[in-house]
Parts: structure tokens; C-alpha cells; sequence
């Protein structure tokens, strides 16, 4: 009876050491908690838990601090440097540091395809992430960085890409985060434009993704570097839709179209991948070209409100003419996510701020055949924009909608636009990222796109002075 006792402990003994020793917590009351990724030695990680590597609620202070900087380091082998060289010069022609091949970045075509993923290793905190998918994003922004060697490169996360080929990390996630991307500061001298036109569509009322700043070490396969100040930047059909509209079964599209027409090519589905149903944009794209715009706009009017959040794309326009936006609607046909929400309709989500509160476009602008030149922005009245994008063309041309708009920009500029606040906001943003900016321990050449320290101190106060400056124009169109 002892001999079996004691075989009745030791197999007790053993099946609570397995239990310990696997790579995911045992939470039986949490149904998201995945209980069938299997260890292996080479996904194996002391620092897995629940709430920080598995499929937990998102830790929005955790990972977008609004009065800090949290700092990342990844870390991938010189083979796998080599591998994202190899494939980049597949796709845009040239190698790292080059400064050849010209099209990409110069008003030639961008490659269809993205780069490919590689598996790295991130260390956050006192924790480890392993076999993390890394990708070089962007398009101008990536092949500028990429010819001139700048080692400061747009990337994304997704913790758990690499699932099938690692089964340990199957359902991996940062602090409930299953993606993030990175935005390193292109063309932006101040580092903060992204943020700070994020925050002020969100407190405009208008949904958008949290960012925060981060410090990036990255170790390329010769020894870690500091790759200076990134804005995260969250990914809308990861955790943002459910949270700012409360639900996210709606389709998710991230569409490249001027809606003229319905070409499914142009609607990158984000969920429901499997689901061919494309009745929403079709319906969208039908109503707002309708011919009733001109013969009868009141029913013109309601069939596209019946399909589509006009009254909430009216305000995001306001806004973005506001801050100023060039690489935009209107001017570009992408940066944009669309949400069919459920009693809503198709709502628009801004995307991608790094090019916002810059330029200085006024009142009135200069039509040029439907397109517009340059890259300062829409103007106020918007009256150069062409019949090639109906969604502002055909929105401008309605007095209905026309006044709404011009509604929305006066209470944008008097309720959220002050002057105070904003002035307010964006030295709480040099205090929090200067230290790591500028300075001994900031950024360094060939991992920065700073001029200097001074460019950095002058870009700043140049978007005070922008906000002054939109202030006025805005009040002489609207008083």
C-alpha cells in the first residue's frame, strides 16, 4: 500500500511539474486563454504568462504610456539582416545604402508586394518575446530610409506570425497587443506628428489609433544600436474598433480607392477574409454616385446617409483641412480604414499622420484637372478638388452638406483647436522625448532623420506657430 502511495505521489508529482513547466498559465476561467499551444525547446519562455504573452485584454497604459517612454529592444541574426537585404533588393531594386534605383520614393511605382517577415527576439521590461514576426513597412518613408542607409526604418510587429513553425508561441500577444507598428519620424523633425494628430482626432470626437513613444534599440547580427524615438502606433483591426465603437464584427476595410467604382482589389479586407461580401462598399460606392446628386439631392442625400456615416466623415474633414494633411484623401487614395458598424454604417478611420500639421494651404485652392499639385494640403473651401474624388467633390458641391462641414470647422477650431492647449500638449511632448531626441544620449547619425539638435528645437516651435497660423485662416472662413 506504501509502494503504491508513493507511485500515486511521484505521478502527482509529475503531472504538476509538466503543468509548471508549460508555455502558457492554466486559467481555466478565461475562454480566450489558449490551452493547446504545445512547448517546444526552442519556443520554451521562463518570462510566459498569461497577462503578457498570451491572448489577454489589452494594457493600453502599459504599452501607450501618455506621460512616458517606454523603451524596446529587438535583436535578429546577421543572417537574417541579410535575408531582409536580400528580399528588399528583390522588391525595390537596390541594396541598403545604395542611394540607387531611383523609382521608389522619386514619383515612380511603389512594389505590389510587402517585405517579407523575419522571427526576432524583443525584450520589454524584465520579459522576452520570442520568434516575434518582424516586416519593413512604408513606402516612401522605407525607401528613403533604405537607399540612404539609414538604419532608423519603419517595421511592424506581430507576435505571432511565425505560430505554425513555433507551435509554443501559438496565440503570442504583447500585453494583449497580437500587432503594433512603428513609425520612426519621416520628414518629421519634431518626432511628433503622428502622436499629436492622433490625440486630436480622438479628441475631436473622431476615432483613431493610441499611439505612444518608444525608444528602439535594435540589434541588426553586429551588436545593439539605439535607433532613436518611434511613435507605436496601434492597428485598428487589432483591439482599437472594438474599444472606440464597441463592437467589431462589421467588415474592416484599409481600401486605396478614390470610390468612383467598386473594385474589390481596392478593399483590403482586415476581417472576414473569408467571407466574399462586399455588399457594404458596393452599396456605398453606388449611392454617392448616384445621378439623384444632381436631379434630386434630398433623396441623393438619404440613400448615401442610409449606407454611409456622412455626418462623421463631414467632421473628420474638418479636422484634417484643419491640422492640414496632404497625404490624405483628396490628394492621396489610401491612409484611410473603413467600419461598417452595425447601426452606424460605413465609418471613416484616419490613418497614418506623420505628413499632418505641416503646409499652409488657405481658403481657396488651385485647381489643376481634378488633381491636386504639390503637397501642401487641401484648402479650406476645397473648391480645387476634382470630380475624380466624389467623396469630397460631390460633398462640397451639396449645400447641405457643405454647411455642415463648415459647422464642424468652427467648433473644431474654438472647442478643441485652442491655441493654449495645443501649445500646452506639444511641450509636454518635447519634455518627454528631448532627452532621448537630441542631446548625449539621443539620436545618432545614420540612425536618425534629425538635422541636428536645433532642427529638432525649431520643428517644434514651428507647430505652435501652425497652429496659430491654421487659427487665423480657419476664423476668416468660418467667424
Amino acid at each position: 500500500m506504501r509502494k503504491l502511495s508513493r507511485l500515486l505521489f511521484a505521478f502527482l508529482l509529475a503531472i504538476v511539474s509538466i503543468s509548471c513547466n508549460r508555455n502558457e498559465p492554466v486559467d481555466d476561467l478565461n475562454p480566450e486563454n489558449d490551452q493547446s499551444a504545445s512547448v517546444d525547446s526552442l519556443t520554451y519562455n521562463p518570462d510566459w504568462t498569461y497577462l503578457s504573452h498570451g491572448k489577454a485584454n489589452p494594457d493600453y497604459d502599459l504599452i501607450f504610456p501618455q506621460n512616458s517612454v517606454n523603451k524596446l529592444e529587438l535583436s535578429m541574426t546577421a543572417a537574417q539582416w541579410n535575408s531582409i537585404r536580400t528580399n528588399m533588393k528583390s522588391l525595390f531594386g537596390y541594396d541598403f545604402g545604395t542611394n540607387t534605383g531611383g523609382a521608389p520614393g522619386g514619383g515612380g511605382a511603389f512594389p505590389d508586394a510587402e517585405p517579407d517577415y523575419v522571427d526576432v527576439t524583443m525584450k520589454f521590461g524584465n520579459k522576452t518575446w520570442k520568434n516575434v514576426g518582424f516586416r519593413l513597412k512604408g513606402n516612401s518613408s522605407l525607401s528613403s530610409a533604405w537607399r540612404q542607409g539609414n538604419y532608423k526604418l519603419p517595421f511592424k510587429l506581430n507576435f505571432d506570425k511565425f505560430e505554425d513553425k513555433y507551435p509554443g508561441i501559438k496565440n503570442q500577444h504583447f500585453f494583449g497587443f497580437k500587432e503594433l507598428s512603428f513609425s520612426p519620424g519621416f520628414k518629421d523633425q519634431s518626432l511628433m506628428r503622428e502622436k499629436l494628430a492622433s490625440d486630436v482626432f480622438r479628441l475631436a470626437g473622431i476615432p483613431a489609433a493610441q499611439t505612444a513613444f518608444y525608444q528602439l534599440y535594435i540589434d541588426f547580427g553586429s551588436g545593439q544600436k539605439y535607433c532613436g524615438v518611434y511613435t507605436t502606433i496601434e492597428l485598428p483591426e487589432d483591439h482599437m474598433i472594438k474599444i472606440q465603437f464597441g463592437e467589431e464584427s462589421g467588415n474592416i476595410y484599409k481600401p486605396e480607392s478614390k470610390f468612383t467604382s467598386f473594385t474589390q482589389s481596392e478593399f483590403e479586407k482586415k476581417n472576414n477574409e473569408t467571407e466574399a461580401d462586399y455588399t457594404d462598399v458596393k452599396s456605398f460606392i453606388t449611392a454617392l454616385n448616384s445621378s439623384l446628386r444632381t436631379s434630386n439631392s434630398p433623396q441623393w442625400r438619404t440613400g448615401l446617409d442610409a449606407v454611409f456615416n456622412t455626418d462623421h466623415f463631414l467632421k473628420y474633414l474638418a479636422v484634417s483641412n484643419a491640422i492640414v494633411n496632404w497625404d490624405s484623401y483628396g490628394n492621396m487614395a489610401h491612409n484611410c480604414y473603413l467600419y461598417h458598424h452595425s447601426t452606424k454604417h460605413l465609418t471613416w478611420i484616419p490613418w497614418d499622420h506623420n505628413e499632418a500639421l505641416s503646409g499652409s494651404p488657405g481658403i481657396t485652392g488651385t485647381s489643376s484637372g481634378g488633381s491636386v499639385p504639390g503637397r501642401s494640403g487641401l484648402s479650406l473651401s476645397m473648391n480645387e478638388v476634382g470630380q475624380t474624388w466624389p467623396l469630397i467633390y460631390d460633398l462640397v458641391n451639396d449645400e447641405v452638406y457643405f454647411q455642415k462641414y463648415k459647422t464642424y470647422l468652427k467648433q473644431f477650431n474654438e472647442k478643441v483647436f485652442a491655441e493654449a492647449a495645443m501649445n500646452a500638449l506639444i511641450d509636454k511632448y518635447k519634455e518627454m522625448i528631448a532627452p532621448f531626441a537630441v542631446g548625449a544620449n539621443g539620436e545618432q547619425t545614420g540612425y536618425t532623420y534629425l538635422s541636428g539638435s536645433s532642427s529638432f528645437t525649431t520643428a517644434v516651435s514651428d507647430l505652435k506657430t501652425h497652429v496659430n497660423a491654421r487659427k487665423k485662416v480657419i476664423s476668416s472662413f468660418v467667424p
